[in-house]
Order: structure tokens, then sequence, then C-alpha cells
């Protein structure tokens, strides 16, 4: 499968680890970028954009950069990663076979992201099989549900890398050394995000919430705060902005 990847800035580079597999050529106007990738991942790096006739084309652009892509030849397919840029709207910019809309996020880096997808069923199984290089995928109903999807795969990364700081500095206040509670992290979201792939979210709260004890201490608290009213209301907020791009 011959990829072409169309911007190499923070969620296109970190895609380039587990897309490398492929034939893969990286495009970007920032020479740097592309030369740096090309050298690091062994794949095809250029300022210009191949003809990408019989090509996937992989969109990973700035939403307001999209009227200004002119592309030679008809795309075997288009994945986008633009957030709140429909189907149709691609379909008048750019030609090819199929169309798809993705939305992973920066743990591809890793090859951990969680990518959601939707667009032509003629062209799902080809479109899991790319996108699982760099995590796993999620085929959804509707362009709909990709859009409430945005806030819970592609940006709540980013809330959570602000509970992982506040949780830090709290235990810094408390006495223990920053690089000590930093050395938690990774550990800590890696070991609870795998057992919530098994486990309803509520099971294991009250798995680790025993009676009158450290953690519900800290329960009371947070819902004193209304934490979950905050995350509903942040999911609320990127949903609507997905709709105004």
């Amino acid at each position: 499968m011959d990829i072409v990847l169309i911007g190499a800035g923070n969620m296109g580079s970190a895609m380039v680890p587990g897309l490398s597999r492929y034939n893969l050529t990286v495009v970007d106007k920032d020479k740097s970028k592309v030369d740096a990738l090309a050298k690091e991942y062994g794949v095809e790096g250029t300022t210009s954009v191949p003809n990408v006739d019989g090509k996937v084309v992989i969109l990973a652009v700035k939403p307001q950069v999209l009227e200004s892509i002119h592309l030679e030849g008809r795309a075997e397919a288009l994945i986008s990663i633009l957030a709140g840029v429909s189907l149709n709207r691609l379909k008048k910019q750019i030609d090819a076979k199929y169309y798809v809309r993705a939305m992973p996020n920066v743990a591809a880096i890793n090859q951990k992201a969680v990518t959601s997808l939707v667009g032509d069923e003629e062209f799902k199984d080809s479109a899991i099989e790319l996108l699982n290089s760099i995590g796993k995928t999620v085929w959804l109903n509707s362009e709909k549900e990709l859009d409430i999807a945005t806030g819970l795969a592609a940006s709540s990364p980013a809330w959570l890398a602000i509970v992982a700081e506040a949780l830090v500095d709290g235990a810094v206040n408390l006495g223990l050394p920053r690089d000590k509670a930093y050395e938690y992290l990774g550990g800590l979201f890696e070991g609870v995000g795998s057992v919530l792939e098994s486990k309803h979210p509520a099971i294991f709260k009250d798995m680790v919430t025993s009676p009158g004890g450290t953690t519900i201490a800290g329960i009371e608290v947070l819902e004193e705060k209304a934490i979950r009213s905050a995350f509903i209301e942040a999911m609320k907020a990127c949903y609507n902005r997905a709709k105004e791009m």
C-alpha cells in the first residue's frame, strides 16, 4: 500500500513510526521536519505533494488549510484527520475513490492511539488495517459519533495530562520530590488503562474504595468540586467546537 501523509505537525509526525511499515511519503512545507522523519524512520520526505493517483492519502493538516490543497491524480482513498470537516466537504475538495474520516490521538507515537473511523464501507477493512498500525481502531456509525469521539479519544489526552500534572503538584505540595512523583505516572496510567479494558469504571472504582479509607476521602473532595460535571461540560464544548470547524 502506497501512503502519502500530508502534514508533519504534532499529529502527523506521531503517526509516522507506525505507518513507516508501509511505502510512506511524508509531505510538509517544513523541509527540516520531513528530512528528520525520513532519516529516523526510513521513509520518503518531500516538500511538494507527489502525484497521488492510486495511492492512499492521509490528510493531517489544519482544517483551515484544506481549501488550499490541490492534488494531482485520483487517490485510491482519502483518510482525513481534520476535526469537524465533513465527508461531503472533503469530496468537493479532493478527488478520491473512497473517503474516510479518522480521529486518532498523539499516543500514536508509541502505537497506542485509539482511532475513531467513519466513511465508505467499501474501504472499511483497509482503513482499519492501515490505522491499526498506530494503535487500535473503532469504526463508528455516523459523522456525529465521530465528532463526539473527538473529545473522548483525541482531546481527552490533554485533559488527562492536566489530571496527571495536578496529581504531581499535589504530591509535591505534601513533600514528595517531583522526580519521584513523575516516576509513578507512566505505570499508573498504563496499569489503570489495562484494567479498564475489561472492567467497568464504576466497578474498578469500587474495588479500590474501602469504607472510611483514603480513596473515599479523596472522592468526597472531587465530588464537592464537581469533577464529573467539569469533564461532561468539557466533552460538550469539544463537540460544539468540532461542529463549528
